[in-house]
């Protein structure tokens, strides 16, 4: 094979994802993330800004909100596993990014550039039901453009320091009330502001009037005991955050609860830290599938004199 030949098969490779990893694969959050440049709720919360939570997306079944999630990279997002218990084929779904409503009019050009085909979902190999590592990631089918309104997340090994903090803020397109009142037009993300509390304080509040440990390891709560602020239906799989020192780090993934904003009921949250090597394995071993045409190109130039 001719010099031509090698370079035109070098680059057939890397487009099938046969090459080296990407660079934001390989290397699991060294590039900046966790920054935001907006600065100005889910039950109790408030209306957000467009571009203030940058990470936010709208993961759409059939082009319609289902759950939300958080951008880790260009290529991959985090969301909860229980979100695909019954839509589990990638090509059901999209990502939307960037956006505030969760329901772009037709004509909003900048929202459907913004969308994402899903090439791969990945489930945690031991979630089991609502309740157990209920955590997901999403390959996307091309490369996420970054600008003000998209940015990814931080995520770290330990969540340790964040604990008791009172400051760390969950957002959503979810229902607003207990009651089931939805998110009202022009539909846009809240956020709210939450509590994390120690599990040992949390097992407490859920087993009045039982005495079943429900809160694991692999999980925490958030919100407050008076019920007055929590997430609900809609915000599975979004982002819980705090900021530690001028950064944001994404420290829980909305999971279950027992009804929305009841008292003694905070959300349940899935523990990212005791996954993190997951992420990193999963983020740095999954390679893109080739497109079959690709290798019909490929097995071509091998066989040309």
């Amino acid at each position: 094979m001719g010099a031509h030949g090698a370079l035109l098969l070098a680059l057939l490779l890397a487009r099938a994802g046969l090459g080296k990893p990407e660079s934001d694969e390989a290397e699991l959050l060294s590039e900046a993330c966790g920054h935001r440049e907006i600065h100005s709720l889910v039950t109790g919360g408030v209306e957000s800004a467009r571009g203030r939570w940058p990470w936010q997306a709208s993961l759409r079944l059939r082009s319609r909100h289902r759950c939300g999630g958080s951008l880790l990279s260009r290529h991959w997002v985090l969301t909860a596993a229980h979100c695909f218990r019954k839509h589990y084929y990638p090509s059901e779904w999209t990502v939307q990014l960037g956006e505030l409503t969760s329901r772009p009019t037709p004509w909003n050009l900048r929202a459907y550039s913004n969308r994402y085909k899903v090439q791969d979902i990945i489930v945690n190999p031991d979630a089991l039901g609502v309740l157990h590592n209920d955590i997901a990631l999403l390959r996307l089918a091309s490369s996420v453009a970054y600008n003000v309104y998209i940015q990814p997340i931080c995520v770290e090994s330990s969540t340790f320091t964040f604990v008791h903090r009172p400051d760390c803020w969950v957002t959503g397109w979810g229902l607003i009330s207990p009651s089931g009142t939805p998110l009202p037009p022009p539909y846009n993300l809240r956020e709210v502001q939450v509590t994390i509390l120690n599990n040992t304080r949390c097992n407490y509040l859920f087993q009045q009037p039982s005495s079943r440990r429900m809160i694991q390891d692999s999980m925490f709560c958030a919100g407050a005991e008076d019920g007055s602020v929590d997430t609900c239906k809609g915000d599975s799989g979004g982002p819980l955050v705090c900021d530690k020192d001028g950064l944001w780090y994404q420290v829980g993934i909305v999971s279950w609860g027992m009804d929305c904003g009841q008292p003694n009921r905070p959300g349940v949250y899935t523990n990212i830290s005791v996954y993190f090597q997951w992420i990193r394995r999963v983020m740095s071993h999954s390679t893109p599938r080739p497109n079959p045409s690709q290798l019909l190109l490929l097995l071509a130039l091998l066989w040309a004199p």
